[in-house]
């Protein structure tokens, strides 16, 4: 029985200082300096040992669903707000504070498209593709990427600033998600190989694998559970090497781009303190940056009940108002609004650098985890699930 396969490939040439350490001994193939692509093919499993045998082959992974790390909304939630003049995540990164807009910097959002009317993205050159074959739009149906866009880049709406970095002229938008929120890991590879070829300093995803769906992929597909789940399990561990092999690669272009993704929110902490998941997919593949979320309570920032533990950072990710599919605002919360704060405060950090030095994906990665603080969390957190802390944007 075939299945659809993720491959990816480097050529033949020069450098393998792109697998230094880890990968270095495992490696006998001499690859160029970031060049790598991402194909797809239907392949028999018994095929795949002979395809993972060719020179040139990196990494190679079942197709995977994936899906939105879905922000937990409820209809109080989503009544626009009036009066207030500034978001309160923009606030807690201290965005409001810093001399910094993001100015030159390009910034990508692989996520269900963004609703380009919306006059929270008036006077942003909006390069859009779809992944998804939705229409062949980039054209946001659901809102999830209009939301997250405006948290990262997007301008004043109805007197309140909702973007962390509202000086950003250039951002990417990948539709990777839609037609029913679906997509897959071969969606999402090709949207990163896209973004980062068409100058990306940050790639910012608030979307994660769906274990439970590919399972069932495979028990209808006649497998028994206990087959299907060993199988699925072979698919992850397949598709989080995909991920960090294709990071690698990512990083060692001599355009630096960094990718920051969200950690999840399968965890149920108001259930059981001791009910916590660990950070999910892409996420959790070394070379992302992956991030919790956090929000206010009386005494100090908290991290909230839903959000995954095991993450490098935070962001503010409860109750965060921005862009609204159709215009306005709307409060949603997730790790998935967490994720663009911190890719904004990125945003921030690479303006600051490019001021003074080159940009490299070193120097960015450091400063940006560099600035995570647990200053203003309250009493009783676990650092574990804060990781570094709350990122804060560079300061004059």
């Amino acid at each position: 029985m075939k299945q659809k396969c993720v491959i990816l490939r480097g050529n033949r040439m020069l450098a393998r200082d792109v697998f230094r350490g880890a990968f270095a001994n495992q490696m006998d193939v001499m690859f160029p300096r970031g060049e790598v692509s991402v194909e797809v093919a239907e392949l028999h499993r018994n095929d795949i040992p002979s395809v993972t045998r060719d020179a040139d082959v990196l990494a190679i992974a079942p197709a995977m669903p994936m899906s939105l790390i879905e922000p937990y909304v409820t209809p109080q939630d989503a009544i626009p707000v009036g009066g207030a003049t500034l978001a309160w995540g923009v606030k807690a990164v201290k965005a409001n504070t810093s001399p910094y807009t993001g100015k030159d910097i390009v910034v990508a959002v692989l996520d269900t498209g963004i609703d380009a009317s919306h006059a929270a993205f008036d006077g942003v050159e909006l390069v859009q593709r779809d992944f998804t074959g939705d229409n062949g739009t980039a054209k946001d149906t659901d809102g999830h990427g209009t939301h997250c866009a405006g948290t990262i880049f997007g301008r004043a709406v109805d007197g309140m600033r909702i973007g962390v970095a509202p000086g950003v002229k250039r951002a990417l938008i990948g539709k990777v998600l839609g037609g029913g929120r679906g997509g897959s890991t071969e969606t999402i590879a090709s949207a990163i190989q896209w973004a980062a070829e068409n100058g990306a300093h940050v790639i910012s995803m608030s979307l994660g694998l769906d274990f439970p769906s590919y399972q069932q992929q495979l028990m209808d597909m006649g497998y028994p559970p206990p087959i299907a789940t060993s199988r699925a399990l072979e698919g992850y561990r397949a598709n989080v090497m995909l991920f960090e092999r294709l990071a690698s690669f990512i990083r060692a272009r001599a355009h630096p781009t960094v990718m920051i993704a969200a950690a999840g929110n399968e965890s149920q902490r108001k259930v059981d303190p001791r009910f916590e998941i660990s950070v999910s997919p892409p996420a959790v593949s070394e070379g992302m940056i992956s991030v919790a979320a956090l929000g206010e309570r009386d005494g100090g920032l908290e991290v909230a009940d839903f959000s995954n533990t095991g993450a490098n950072v935070s962001g503010p990710g409860v109750g965060i108002d921005s862009a609204k599919l159709g215009g306005g605002l709307v409060k949603m919360s997730g790790t998935s609004m967490a994720t663009p704060h911190v890719a904004g405060v990125a945003a921030l950090w690479a303006e600051a650098i490019v001021k003074v030095a080159p940009l490299s994906v070193m120097a960015l990665t450091a400063k940006l985890v560099g600035s995570a603080t647990f200053e203003g969390m309250g009493e009783g957190f676990d650092p574990f699930d804060a990781g570094a802390g709350l990122v804060i944007a560079p300061q004059a």
